[in-house]
């Protein structure tokens, strides 16, 4: 009989998945730049950083980014060890299989280089996770290791859910099981956001970590929530919020940038000629008449443009 994990879709699962589809199809609108390289690479810095320092590491962002340019940066030898290790494995990411036991294994070794000796294989201890108040969770035996996560990547090779309910039950039984001997929370992540990348590309530069980062302790007590009651709902509330919450944060960004650049558009097309229409400048701009509209508000509250006379056979001044 094949692994099923025990989990429950509830009506929030349910809604939470519908608006993540519905964020992730007007981020994939053809013209909208969150993919751009600049933003792809803050996305991950911001991923790495925040993952890193759910595990307790001390390095800024400023400091992750200057690593990362190999520029000098006064820090713990590990610690700048773990940037490096994060960066290369999440640029990996492309390259593996989310159910493949092996792509796993090259993943911690990756991920684990240099800091464990034991990187890229299942630990061969017991090994239990600790909170202030002490231990929160024994994981299970060695010795059922390799069963456990062959039944749980048996089971998300062929999962009868969607990708974003079947990446937070792995990343749930992953951090139950506890397959390595360290470098588990920051592997479900990694784990995480590969398989919803599957599904779409762009979200592999989605740094669902931040949200997580702030909402640490939020995260835990989703997982001691779950180990308490034997299934991963309650995690996968959790997770689906903070990845919505995420996108919708990488959303708003973007259209800031955006309605950014239009309204530069706008004021460079009126510098050459005031008396342009709404019309006429949509579609100059190969926008619509609204978004126009929008931006020339924009532009007169802010103080850089000023209608002179009426809507017809008037027109616009830029105020330099």
């Amino acid at each position: 009989m094949s692994y099923k994990p025990p989990y429950t879709i509830t009506p929030h699962i349910v809604q939470r998945v519908a608006e993540i589809v519905e964020l992730v199809t007007r981020w994939s609108v053809p013209g909208n730049d969150a993919m751009a390289p600049q933003l792809r690479r803050n996305n991950r810095i911001r991923t790495i950083q925040a993952s890193l320092a759910i595990e307790n590491n001390t390095l800024s962002i400023e400091q992750v980014t200057a690593v990362l340019d190999g520029k000098p940066v006064i820090g713990l030898p590990r610690e700048i060890q773990e940037v490096r290790n994060a960066f290369v494995a999440y640029e990996q990411l492309s390259h593996w299989q989310p159910h493949s036991s092996e792509d796993l294994l090259a993943a911690h070794g990756v991920l684990m280089a240099g800091l464990v000796d034991d990187a890229g294989h299942y630990r061969r201890g017991g090994v239990g996770i600790y909170s202030d108040q002490g231990l929160v969770h024994i994981a299970p035996p060695a010795g059922r290791v390799y069963e456990l996560m062959a039944d749980l990547l048996g089971w998300l090779a062929s999962a009868p859910v969607h990708p974003l309910i079947a990446s937070c039950v792995f990343h749930y039984e992953f951090e139950f099981i506890h397959p390595f001997a360290d470098g588990n929370g920051r592997m479900g992540r990694l784990w995480q956001t590969l398989i919803i990348s599957q599904w779409q590309p762009m979200l592999a530069y989605l740094p669902v970590e931040t949200v997580i980062k702030m909402r640490q302790a939020a995260y835990y007590e989703a997982l001691a929530a779950a180990d308490k009651v034997g299934d991963s709902t309650s995690f996968i509330e959790f997770m689906l919020q903070a990845l919505l919450d995420a996108m919708t944060e990488v959303l708003t960004k973007t259209s800031e940038k955006v309605s950014e650049k239009t309204s530069e558009k706008i004021i460079h097309a009126l510098d050459h000629n005031h008396t342009m229409t709404i019309a006429e400048l949509a579609k100059t701009l190969g926008l619509s008449t609204r978004s126009i509209e929008r931006n020339l508000q924009k532009l007169q509250k802010e103080g850089r443009l000023r209608r002179i006379g009426p809507a017809r056979g008037g027109y616009w001044e830029v105020v330099t």
